[in-house]
């Protein structure tokens, strides 16, 4: 066996992991786990358009986590450059991943007319990864030949989000994804290993531990009491996928059982508007921490406060609004979306605030303003930083040191042999690697991209 990195190698995002294997009968087969977009940076001259570091047409099938950009956003790259084999993923995260990709497609047009390149793929390499798409169950074994079977498990992260097991030479290899935080109101706990030998494992808050979880209602109930009371407006930058989500389902228990208040609440983000109806559609799929369906509405993620604006020109008509009000708009990390225009008005306001509740990458605006910054530049434009700027570590979608740990110790009591640390900052994973050695007393490897290891 033999598995090398393409992505997520000393650094967060970018997800591409290939494993090579022989079946039963001595033939050789190669998959990926995920193939995602490096984040963080303009599309245009980054990363995404360097080589894989592989033949895509020997890749005989994909395995991917869950929908997100930087776990699935080079999938039509791969198809660009000759990949004809199925991409695995669970149903409720076809259409979530068909939503991400398109607005990625969106976005790298916009900044390939900017910056004169070309763009990573077209809109019919698009089209054919669904194509080739087939959608699994949990606990469906996928017999890719003799000997060599794929699982996907419940990883607690997103709305089909996964984690990926592979039985094959007499050894079992697990890939993470990304593993969900701890008492999520909205879905299933992440499933325990029963058993691996090698495990590839997220790290992006392995180097510390979340606020309890009950800190974020209370910070939630805090910030919208403060901006009442100033006449100020509430930014709530939010990823499309889970995290938008969460939020508005926190805001309709806080409105329902503490907060009688009719400020208007703005979800201006057309990706997280579409992904809330797909919650919807797939709810089966989810699990509350109390009975949604008492609510007078009877829906978990709308109130009368809330205003969905799809349109530009709805979005445009936010600015109309007195405060006090509260925008939840895209993306997640600042690095582009609506968000970007109520930063320029309201960021020099200092009875604004923003409420950050997702990881900032290195290099966005998001981490910048996390870290402190008096003055951002948002398309071409100097913005001075008066609001108020906090953080809810809580609305983590990453399980933190404890969880990430307590998941590694798999239900049969053996240790993996070797755990791989990607998806995270270099800092994080040397942190979490000294840490594992420590508790786990096994073998842990920091890869650095492009690197092949033997198993």
């Amino acid at each position: 066996m033999k598995l090398s990195f393409h992505g997520a190698a000393q650094e967060v995002t970018g997800s591409c992991h290939r494993l090579e294997m022989l079946d039963s009968d001595g033939k050789p087969h190669a998959i990926l786990f995920d193939c995602g977009m490096f984040q963080g940076e303009h599309m245009c001259g980054s990363k995404n358009l360097q080589p894989f570091g592989f033949d895509a047409s020997a890749i005989e099938a994909v395995f991917v986590s869950h929908p997100h950009a930087d776990h699935t956003g080079r999938l039509p790259k791969l198809v660009k450059e000759g990949f004809r084999g199925p991409i695995y993923m669970v149903e409720p995260c076809v259409g979530l991943a068909k939503l991400v990709l398109e607005d990625a497609h969106h976005i790298m047009k916009e900044e390939a007319q900017k910056c004169g390149s070309s763009i990573l793929y077209e809109l019919e390499d698009l089209q054919s990864v669904f194509a080739q798409v087939k959608s699994v169950t949990y606990h469906e074994h996928v017999e890719l030949a003799p000997g060599i079977t794929v699982v996907f498990h419940e990883a607690g992260h997103v709305l089909g989000s996964s984690y990926i097991s592979v039985d094959a030479q007499g050894q079992r290899v697990v890939f993470s994804g990304d593993i969900g935080n701890d008492d999520v109101p909205i879905l299933p706990a992440t499933e325990p290993i029963s058993h691996a030998d090698i495990v590839i494992c997220e790290s992006t808050y392995g180097h510390r531990e979340h606020e309890p979880m009950n800190t974020r209602s209370d910070k939630l109930h805090e910030a919208i009491k403060a901006i009442i009371k100033e006449r100020g407006v509430l930014m709530i930058p939010a990823f499309s996928i889970e995290r938008t989500q969460e939020l508005l389902y926190e805001i309709n228990r806080l409105l329902l059982q503490d907060l009688h208040t009719k400020i208007p609440i703005f979800l201006d983000s057309p990706m997280a508007i579409k992904a809330t109806a797909l919650y919807r559609h797939f709810k089966q799929f989810l699990k509350f921490d109390t009975s949604v369906m008492d609510d007078p509405d009877k829906d978990f993620f709308s109130f009368p406060n809330l205003r969905e604006t799809l349109t530009v020109a709805e979005s445009k008509l936010i600015n109309d609004a007195v405060p006090p009000k509260i925008i939840i708009a895209g993306s997640g990390m600042m690095s582009g979306g609506r968000i970007m225009h109520h930063l320029i008005r309201y960021l020099p306001n200092k009875n604004s605030r923003l409420l950050i509740i997702g990881y900032q990458a290195q290099g966005t605006i998001g981490r910048r303003l996390y870290e402190g910054a008096k003055k951002v530049r948002i398309f071409g434009e100097d913005v001075e930083v008066r609001a108020q700027v906090s953080a809810i570590g809580a609305f983590s979608a990453h399980a933190d040191m404890n969880k990430l740990t307590r998941w590694l110790r798999p239900q049969d009591g053996k240790i993996p042999r070797q755990i791989f640390l990607v998806h995270g900052d270099p800092e994080a994973k040397e942190v979490f690697a000294t840490h594992l050695r420590h508790k786990l007393a096994t073998e842990v490897v920091v890869p650095s991209y492009q690197s092949i290891h033997e198993l």
